[in-house]
């Protein structure tokens, strides 16, 4: 694995004073307190193959293993939910929403959003949010590289400074755009891209099933450049860009589970930065 230069990078976290997000479940907005929730208070930023924010040891160790254990009764007492409806991934997944009266709501946070767009220097991030479990049995293909700068599709304006809006909100598809009639539908583009993982049996080198990061496509027959580990309570994550290369590698032996999710910008960012021809359109 080559090796790359990287710097030390302090995070600052919002206060449990923050406006609360609206995570779109049956009750009163969630307050999330990310101060008391977060245990290491120094993320890394690496500046190559892409540039990319990695953390080990997320969140505390109470926190984690609410997340933990949330995610492993999901697992075993609604299996259904997993369904394999990602073409060209081989995983099934299931949308973090329907969770989010428990731990894992953090990620659907209007804290958690801005956190985030803080770090990764995407202050344009809209509050729109989509993140789902995903989860990889053993012996999963790896993928091909790709940057997912992607179209996105939410109902309505932007939300408020305050809230999230998450996706399929008002029966908006997040792929076509499609909706009841009458509910407008607004074109975003995937702006950040986070995986957290979690649920995970302990990994050792030779395991598999980390995230590879690609510096150039036309050489990634022989193997990414840097392979992130899928250790419980780390994650990354980076801008998408035209370059923002990476895919799953495969899992030879263990499961592999994580939360993958977007931030979103407005498409007239994206095409203003990058052009049109840079956005990766769904067929």
């Amino acid at each position: 694995m080559a090796s790359h230069a990287q710097t030390s990078t302090a995070v600052t976290k919002p206060s449990s004073a923050d406006s609360a997000a609206d995570l779109a479940v049956d009750e009163a907005p969630r307050r999330w307190a990310l101060d008391e929730l977060l245990a290491n208070r120094r993320w890394v930023r690496r500046t190559r193959p892409v540039p990319h924010v990695y953390a080990r040891n997320v969140f505390t160790h109470d926190f984690y293993r609410g997340l933990h254990e949330q995610f492993q009764r999901i697992e075993r007492e609604q299996p259904e939910v997993f369904q394999r409806n990602m073409e060209g991934y081989d995983a099934s997944g299931t949308t973090v929403k329907r969770f989010a009266d428990g731990p894992l709501g953090v990620f659907v946070s209007r804290e958690w959003h801005d956190l985030i767009a803080r770090v990764a220097n995407v202050p344009s991030a809209t509050g729109d949010v989509n993140a789902a479990l995903h989860h990889h049995e053993p012996g999963s293909a790896s993928g091909w590289p790709h940057n997912d700068l992607n179209p996105a599709w939410f109902a309505g304006p932007p939300p408020g400074p305050d809230d999230v809006r998450l996706e399929g909100t008002d029966g908006v598809d997040i792929v076509s755009g499609k909706g009841p009639d009458g509910v407008p539908a607004r074109e975003s583009i995937r702006a950040v891209s986070l995986l957290f993982y979690l649920g995970n049996p302990d990994w050792e080198p030779g395991d598999g099933g980390e995230t590879g990061l690609f510096g150039d496509t036309t050489t990634a027959t022989s193997g990414p450049d840097t392979a992130v580990p899928p250790i419980n309570n780390s994650m990354m994550f980076f801008e998408c860009t035209p370059r923002s290369w990476h895919t799953f590698i495969s899992n030879r032996t263990k499961p592999r589970n994580s939360v993958v999710m977007w931030l979103h910008r407005a498409k007239e960012e994206a095409v203003e930065r990058w052009g049109d021809q840079s956005i990766e359109y769904w067929h």
